[in-house]
């Protein structure tokens, strides 16, 4: 690792440790010990809820499970911070991955606890209208790779994470009329002292909760899109439950 992978790695530790006193975060029980007991069988999918306008809980909990074990979760992030010189230095230095390839063969093989958002920035970049609803669309791709490498699904979200933010407008819709490149949002939020990203958040509780692993049939053909969708949509109501149980709505 280049020193300054280093670097930004120390830096991303200290802020989202920061940042879970800031948001006095915690995980509802049972749902850590929960995740611990999957991990320690093997590689898994946590696959989470995406808040505003970054996956802030997330974030928190990758810095919570390496001080409790030791290991590092890996995240797919977005292609973006992989091709970005400037960026390049934060994927390396806390082992991001961008997509399917070697680095996830690798991941696997080590055993490593991967996370990921499947509803991205357009999750994400909402405005605060419409909080606190799994917005996928027929994204599949995350079931295909749990299929692949026999990966249980862990359906994780937060209460607190659209609440970090005022957030204006819709983002990615934004970014699609000004033609961002690679689906980069145009998003307007205010936070603590003023606009994202120069303000911190509003200081808000983060409360993470964590669902059973939803295990997937290894029979199934991954070129079965009504099979996959199945799976795709056990996924979403869990994680969309997950979200209803901070308003009273079913249980977590």
């Amino acid at each position: 690792m280049s020193p300054g992978a280093r670097a930004a790695r120390a830096a991303w530790l200290a802020y989202w440790n920061a940042m879970r006193r800031w948001h006095r975060y915690e995980v509802r029980e049972p749902g850590l010990d929960r995740l611990l007991d999957v991990w320690r069988e093997g590689p898994a999918l946590l696959v989470g809820y995406h808040g505003r306008p970054i996956a802030h809980d997330l974030c928190m909990l990758q810095a919570l499970l390496l001080e409790r074990t030791g290991r590092l979760p890996r995240a797919i992030i977005h292609e973006y911070f992989r091709v970005t010189p400037g960026l390049r230095w934060l994927y390396d230095g806390f082992e991001f991955l961008a997509g399917d390839g070697d680095e996830m063969a690798q991941a696997v093989a080590r055993g490593d606890l991967i996370f990921v958002t499947p509803g991205g920035t357009r999750e994400g970049t909402r405005s605060s209208l419409d909080r606190y609803r799994v917005e996928w669309g027929p994204r599949v791709g995350y079931v295909r790779l749990a299929l692949r490498y026999g990966l249980p699904l862990v359906p994780a979200a937060a209460w607190g994470v659209d609440d970090t933010y005022l957030a204006l407008n819709d983002g990615f819709a934004w970014g699609q009329r000004l033609g961002l490149p690679g689906g980069l949002p145009a998003w307007i939020g205010i936070g603590a002292v003023g606009p994202w990203p120069l303000s911190p958040p509003l200081p808000v509780k983060i409360t993470q909760v964590i669902g059973s692993p939803i295990r997937i049939d290894p029979s199934i053909d991954p070129r079965d899109r009504a099979a996959l969708a199945e799976v795709h949509g056990r996924v979403v109501a869990a994680v969309q439950q997950l979200l209803d149980a901070r308003r009273g709505v079913g249980a977590a």
